[in-house]
């Protein structure tokens, strides 16, 4: 759902429906030049890509904004190339493609809790906790005396991600790993 609001009400964080698709606002500006009219300088993430692009409108300028629905869900199980989820409050259950997750499915493991965002029912975003906690599935093993520093191997997690690590990292650990980067954090 949509509602239209002006240019002169943007906020940081608002998301609008434009028509080259979804954007969040991430900074804006309005200018009160000496001559002409007023103005709004913006600067736009597009929700899918997550390119970013700058706009100007003129100052109250109607624009539609996007209601998007936030839940937070729980991932209960994998079903060929689909997620199940299931909401935490009404134990409604939804099915997310692995396409509409991206780089989100790296890091899902059964009962973790996501918060997944939906504009007309489609998933626009998954917003995972800034870390989580893996068990490294299999990696080469540590050579005794090979204490090079800051030396990584290649290591496979439980999810199938490929993420290099310390040497020191056996099979069966639990590791940190950080969502945003996909990058070893620390022994869990």
């Amino acid at each position: 759902m949509a509602i239209s609001t002006s240019t002169n009400d943007l906020k940081n964080g608002m998301t609008l429906d434009l028509p080259d698709g979804l954007f969040t606002v991430v900074e804006f500006q309005h200018v009160k030049p000496g001559k002409g009219g007023a103005f709004v300088r913006t600067k736009l993430k597009n929700m899918r890509t997550g390119a970013v692009l700058e706009r100007t409108y003129r100052a109250d300028e109607k624009l539609d904004q996007a209601i998007i629905e936030k839940r937070e869900m729980q991932f209960l199980y994998r079903d060929g190339s689909e997620y199940v989820f299931m909401d935490n409050t009404s134990y409604e259950q939804l099915q997310i493609s692995q396409n509409a997750l991206g780089s989100s499915a790296n890091f899902l493991k059964e009962g973790d809790s996501a918060t997944i965002s939906q504009y007309e029912n489609e998933v626009v975003s998954v917003e995972l906790p800034a870390a989580v906690e893996l068990t490294v599935s299999e990696t080469e093993p540590g050579v005794q005396g090979d204490r090079v520093s800051g030396a990584r191997k290649p290591a496979t997690v439980e999810t199938g991600l490929v993420l290099q690590v310390p040497l020191f990292i056996e099979p069966g650990e639990k590791i940190k790993v950080d969502t945003r980067t996909g990058e070893y954090i620390t022994r869990a």
